[in-house]
């Protein structure tokens, strides 16, 4: 079983506004989307919280081909155009890696800001692609948060894009 994020934030560490909003990202996005259906395509499934969710169903389509896992105790219905392509279940992020485990799930794409604090908190992200947006926000939804200890990852690789966006790629160092 492989976690990975992949994500975007703001100079200042932020992946949206306070209210979710993602505009400052959605005009760098083009550059990237070669990259991001390379990294999709070894990827079984996706988790994400309800925060992420709600945002995406405000989106033209549905982005996902992949099954996606929505991680919340307060969704209690899905769209009838995404049956079968979503599952809402509430899990702590060990038990639903066991679960998605025993469901033949490897490959994992973890996203949404409190889905990915709560996996590293748990010391379950192997992996992390970041990029940097070259813009400041000043304010907004954190990517990381506190934690009790400590999670030491190794550079494996940075691309910079002609737009100013910096991709690093990082492993977990395990002991």
């Amino acid at each position: 079983m492989k976690t990975i994020v992949y994500i975007g934030t703001s100079l200042d560490g932020f992946i949206a506004r306070k209210d979710g909003a993602i505009d400052w990202l959605v005009k760098f996005e083009k550059p990237v989307k070669d990259d991001y259906r390379e990294f999709i395509s070894k990827i079984d499934a996706v988790v994400i919280g309800r925060g992420t969710y709600e945002k995406v169903l405000t989106f033209p389509s549905w982005p996902y081909e992949k099954k996606v896992f929505v991680l919340s105790t307060s969704v209690k219905q899905i769209p009838d155009r995404l049956r079968g392509k979503v599952t809402v279940l509430s899990m702590k992020p060990r038990a639903l890696l066991n679960y998605l485990s025993n469901e033949g799930f490897s490959n994992i794409y973890v996203d949404g800001g409190k889905v990915i604090q709560g996996f590293l908190k748990e010391d379950c992200i192997d992996e992390l692609i970041i990029t940097k947006i070259p813009v400041l926000i000043g304010g907004g939804i954190p990517l990381f948060g506190y934690l009790d200890h400590d999670l030491q990852f190794k550079h494996v690789r940075t691309k910079v894009y002609s737009n100013g966006l910096v991709k690093s790629h990082y492993k977990r160092k395990r002991k």
